[in-house]
């Protein structure tokens, strides 16, 4: 029998504007014992920048392609929703698995996610405790369990 519950290297990009909840998940994912590396987006242009290797993110050494989006709705800019668009538009980046981590618990909100194709939506836990589970959960699945698919061209493309 084969163990298909590997932990692997997986670059993990994090989408969100308010640095009190920056600092949660990062607090968070540090007590859940997660060594992937952590990267920072702070609103729906950042993403896109960052995907595409454009301004601060050009360096594709310093910011390397994400295996896993965490993404929030509510951004400065370009919103969540949007950005989700137009990643799962995108050939090359549409694989990327997203998941929504956000404040809204709207019916609205999570139909619209899951119709531009987020792979999972969850509402960020009011205790710190809970969050803690989530994040435990959340490398548990996405990072030592579920295996994505391959991604047969880095090379980025305009979204």
């Amino acid at each position: 029998m084969q163990n298909t519950n590997i932990s692997r290297s997986a670059n993990i990009l994090i989408v969100e504007d308010n640095a009190y909840d920056i600092e949660l998940i990062l607090e968070a994912f540090e007590q859940s014992k997660l060594k992937n590396p952590l990267y920072i987006a702070r609103s729906g242009e950042e993403v896109l920048e960052y995907l595409l290797c454009k301004g601060k993110f050009s360096d594709k050494i310093k910011y390397p392609e994400p295996d896993l989006i965490l993404l929030d709705i509510k951004l400065p800019g370009i919103s969540g929703h949007d950005v989700l668009k137009k990643i799962k538009n995108t050939d090359i980046v549409r694989r990327i698995p997203v998941i929504m981590l956000t404040s809204s618990a709207q019916d609205g909100d999570r139909t619209l996610a899951y119709d531009y194709g987020v792979n999972s939506y969850i509402v960020k836990p009011l205790t710190f405790e809970s969050f803690l589970n989530v994040c435990q959960t959340l490398k548990e699945y996405w990072i030592s369990i579920n295996i994505g698919a391959p991604n047969i061209n880095k090379q980025k493309i305009p979204i």
